[in-house]
């Protein structure tokens, strides 16, 4: 019994899910919005977008992503946007999100329904390794005041980005290595204009 505990535990650490890949279709996703509205994935349909699912709202890596995409990319009625998905309650996710005044949907999914659909990962390893190797991150995040007084969502939620095509397939399925892995946003860039070549996503 003494040898299967590092396993067990191993498996609990690394968490892995059900990888997409590109080519799928990419499940929809019916959730609220921080103003208690309904949004539905279906909507975006005959447009490309990324959908970004992230970890605790409050997480400093999490809220510096979207304060770049912000910052670097405005909303296009009807070309490229941004879907965020948080593991975080709705009011929770408002009182960290409001702050960015961002166009783009924050949508809460405190139940992870849609974590496991998408095939997310849980590592505790691949947290403290990000912890060390983006300490110049966590440091600007703290400086803006990025900061979890209280956390609300699990620790060790690996963030995804899912760059999905007009016609609702998987273009790129970036899975992340630790809690700031994210997709280039130079990579972003390219697919948002070879679908809308007028999208107002600059390289980083």
């Amino acid at each position: 019994m003494c040898s299967l505990l590092p396993i067990r535990l191993r498996r609990i650490q690394r968490g892995k899910g059900i990888r997409l890949s590109a080519g799928s279709q990419a499940p929809q996703i019916v959730l609220s919005k921080i103003d208690g509205a309904v949004f539905d994935t279906n909507t975006l349909h005959g447009r490309a977008y990324m959908l970004s699912i992230f970890r605790f709202s409050g997480c400093p890596f999490c809220n510096l992503r979207p304060h770049t995409l912000v910052s670097q990319c405005h909303e296009d009625p009807h070309g490229f946007t941004v879907v965020a998905v948080f593991d975080s309650p709705v009011d929770k996710l408002k009182a960290h999100t409001k702050r960015h005044q961002a166009p783009l949907p924050f949508l809460a999914d405190e139940s992870n329904e849609y974590y496991r659909k998408y095939g997310i990962e849980h590592s505790l390893p691949e947290v403290a390794k990000g912890l060390s190797m983006r300490l110049p991150e966590l440091i600007k995040a703290a400086l803006m005041r990025f900061i979890p007084f209280r956390v609300k969502g699990q620790m060790t939620t690996m963030p995804a980005d899912v760059l999905v095509r007009p016609d609702g397939t998987i273009h790129t399925a970036h899975y992340g290595n630790d809690e700031g892995d994210h997709l280039p946003l130079n990579e972003v860039q390219g697919f948002a204009q070879a679908g809308d070549p007028t999208s107002g996503c600059p390289e980083a």
